[in-house]
């Protein structure tokens, strides 16, 4: 099983950045791929970027070039890095994880671009 805590989220104007980090239970390594969803109201869920075990990354057309993911082995936590920041970037942005065939959640945090 596996545990997952994000935070970073917060209110900002538009253009500005913010980093979120999602902090996992379990040895990040072990973990097959992990990566971040955001949910806008009234919109689908949907993917943001994901990072695998082997370090391959990957990004919605939507945030290519303005976002990156990463993670720190030692601190068992994953980051996404948000730049040039846009309205329509407002959501609440959730970690995942896949894991022995299992998709784990965390509990969301909110992103906030103001114009």
């Amino acid at each position: 099983q596996v545990q997952l805590v994000e935070s970073g989220g917060d209110l900002v104007q538009a253009g500005g950045s913010l980093r979120l980090s999602c902090a996992a239970s379990r040895n990040i390594f072990s973990i097959n791929i992990m990566g971040w969803y955001r949910q806008a109201p009234g919109k689908h869920q949907e993917l943001v970027a994901t990072i695998a075990s082997g370090g391959g990354t990957n990004y919605a057309d939507s945030v290519k070039g303005r976002f990156a993911i990463s993670a720190d082995i030692a601190k068992n936590t994953v980051f996404l890095q948000m730049n040039s920041l846009k309205p329509e970037d407002t959501a609440v942005y959730y970690c995942a994880a896949f894991y022995i065939g299992n998709l784990y959640w965390g509990q969301g945090t909110q992103v906030t671009v103001s114009s």
